[in-house]
């Protein structure tokens, strides 16, 4: 698979990465332990070098397991994981909130380490601004973690322009990760603007929608009692409905190219910048290589010409999150 580095920073990452989450929290019960050992490895000899977990998937057992699986690759992978939620030492939920303190981000920091099995966590994320913590502090807890050498680099997650700057300006952040696919285009805005002018990465979430561009749900499609897109606006039967149209303009795309909805949903994503790095999950092996596929496929000017007139026209009905999650980001 190609490489792609993120922003103007020395980080060389394959052009699509693995979000791990599903593995272990999200989307319904977790896989089994050697299934989702066995997917990360199979991605590693497919291509894939980015992968992304959290503190918070699981608790700490998206951490635990990516560390074990990919612990035979160390410094051959790039892994990047995330501080900023509260988790009690027994790893449940501290209280609704942020705690990106600088005394709590190095012992995430720490804990992630030891979890992870690495001497230095490659990318460190801020999961969400925390606005109790002024982000100078933030910044300067990370930069204080990269001269110990136990963190590569800094960045953040679903954080506003203005944020981004008063960070960048205290340590260099490598990059933003973002949810950016085809039906949340938000970052085009003022996001991807201001991450070209300052040189930064951008690692977009959920290129795939959630699974909703993949064209393999409906309306009709039902969710797991556990699985967190049954409060999701979006997700409502009304809305999967309504949001077909962009699925069969996806599908109407990669039936000129021989390729699968998801792929060029991907591709799409990877003609958008070549610093953009997307970061598809899943916990299947013929998702995972059908996803890997999309970094093969090039979109003429024509085709994408053709995708934004169609999408265009296209309403997307529903908001991504319900008010309390959405409040938590472009802060």
């Amino acid at each position: 698979m190609q490489t792609r580095k993120l922003g103007n920073s020395t980080l060389s990452v394959s052009a699509l990465g693995l979000g791990c989450m599903g593995l272990s929290f999200g989307y319904g019960p977790a896989v089994d332990k050697q299934q989702g050992i066995a997917l990360l490895r199979a991605a590693v000899e497919q291509g894939v070098t980015f992968f992304d977990t959290a503190e918070v998937y699981g608790p700490w057992t998206n951490e635990y397991l990516v560390g074990e699986a990919l612990e035979p690759f160390k410094g051959k992978v790039v892994i990047a994981t995330k501080f900023g939620f509260n988790v009690n030492a027994d790893g449940t939920p501290g209280g609704v909130g942020m705690d990106s303190r600088p005394e709590r981000i190095r012992k995430v920091c720490e804990a992630s380490l030891k979890r992870l099995r690495v001497d230095a966590i490659d990318l460190f994320y801020q999961h969400r601004v925390d606005l109790n913590v002024p982000i100078e502090d933030v910044a300067g807890a990370v930069k204080e973690l990269i001269a110990e050498g136990k963190v590569k680099h800094f960045g953040l997650s679903e954080a506003g322009v203005k944020t981004i700057r008063r960070a960048h300006a205290v340590q260099p952040v490598t990059a933003l990760q973002s949810e950016y696919s085809l039906w949340t285009r938000k970052p085009e805005e003022e996001i991807i603007p201001t991450l070209k002018e300052l040189g930064i990465g951008f690692v977009p979430y959920s290129p795939l929608g959630k699974g909703f561009l993949t064209g393999k749900m409906d309306q009709n499609t039902e969710f797991a009692k556990t699985d967190f897109r049954n409060i999701l606006p979006r997700f409502t039967p009304e809305a999967r409905h309504a949001n077909q149209a962009l699925v069969d303009l996806l599908t109407s795309i990669g039936a000129q190219h021989g390729a699968t909805t998801a792929q060029i949903a991907l591709a799409w994503l990877l003609a958008q910048k070549p610093w953009i790095v997307p970061i598809p999950g899943t916990t299947k092996l013929n998702r995972l290589e059908e996803n890997i596929g999309a970094a093969k496929i090039e979109l003429s000017a024509t085709d994408a010409a053709a995708i934004e007139a169609a999408a265009s026209k296209i309403a997307i009905e529903g908001a991504r999150y319900p008010p309390q999650i959405e409040a938590t980001t472009g802060r």
